[in-house]
């Protein structure tokens, strides 16, 4: 099939790989604009750009699909069909009836649950049990369009967002695959999403990062793991020099009591609202991730330190 394809992040990476495995003409990519990154805050390509350029595939970036000559570059691809994944713009619907077989977007949750920009993140925060990738129609509405095909994951307790990521993004490239293959021969079949059961997965907000100690273990282990590795629940403390961020990429559920956010043991087991958890990995500003012994070893923490 001839396939535009549309996507920015590491996860639409193995989409785009499966789609060109089985020999479907990518006649061309689009990715968001070149983004100031690093240290030196210099442009750098989006995932996807740079693997469409390693393939001699023409790549667009167009900050909008709103002006006339965009939709037109668009239409004139004659595509049959335009993948989209995690790409970052909206498409009107021009844009959305230009392929003659319309757009399939890859969204990562079961639908109707987490519409919206950060799906794999608030699974995990909200601690659901599992989770899945769906391939779907796009319409105008925010992720509201029928579903062709689905496959689902568990998410197991202390599963990160990182991890259940890198796992939908394999489960989803083979989706795709099928989809265009059904797609291809005709064999593709829509359903409708249910009316009930509908969640927004927001984009997550800096000040959700911190941690409340205050809130029940289960709440806290759940946001731990669900911002883990980027951005990060992070939380304070003096370890004599002052105030330091530490950010926490992996923590366990524990036992114990007293008040919120007080150490209670030389594993680095913190009191929650109700039950504790351990703190498995964690990462001071600018220093690489370290385990919870490790970081102990340089740090002034005692059982009844209290963390903010």
């Amino acid at each position: 099939m001839r396939v535009v394809f549309m996507g920015t992040p590491d996860f639409a990476r193995p989409v785009l790989t499966e789609i060109l495995s089985q020999g479907h003409e990518v006649v061309a990519v689009y990715t968001r604009p070149p983004a100031a990154a690093g240290r030196g805050m210099a442009l750098a390509p989006s995932p996807v750009h740079k693997l469409a350029e390693s393939f001699g595939i023409p790549v667009f970036t167009p900050r909008s699909f709103r002006d006339e000559e965009t939709l037109a570059t668009f239409r004139g691809l004659n595509a049959d069909v335009a993948v989209v994944v995690a790409y970052g713009l909206i498409l009107p619907k021009a844009a959305l009836e230009a392929p003659a077989e319309g757009c399939l977007n890859l969204h990562a949750s079961l639908l109707p649950r987490w519409r919206g920009a950060a799906p794999i993140q608030r699974a995990v925060m909200a601690g659901d049990a599992k989770t899945g990738v769906m391939v779907m129609r796009m319409e105008e509405g925010l992720d509201t369009g029928p579903v062709a095909l689905a496959d689902s994951v568990e998410i197991g307790t202390d599963t990160t967002a990182g991890e259940l990521h890198d796992r939908l993004a394999i489960l989803g490239a083979d989706l795709m695959g099928r989809a265009l293959g059904a797609l291809s021969r005709g064999t593709l079949t829509f359903t409708p999403q249910a009316e009930e059961g509908v969640t927004y997965a927001k984009k997550i907000e800096k000040a959700e990062a911190r941690i409340d100690w205050s809130l029940p273990a289960e709440d806290v282990h759940h946001l731990i793991c669900g911002l883990s590795p980027f951005p990060g629940a992070w939380f304070e403390a003096d370890w004599g020099q002052g105030l330091q961020r530490v950010k926490v990429l992996r923590s366990h559920l524990a036992e114990g009591y007293s008040i919120p956010g007080t150490v209670l043991d030389e594993e680095l087991t913190v009191a929650c609202g109700s039950g504790a958890v351990r703190l498995g990995q964690v990462q001071r500003a600018g220093k690489t991730p370290m385990e919870a012994e490790a970081f102990l070893k340089g740090a002034s923490v005692t059982k009844g330190t209290r963390l903010g």
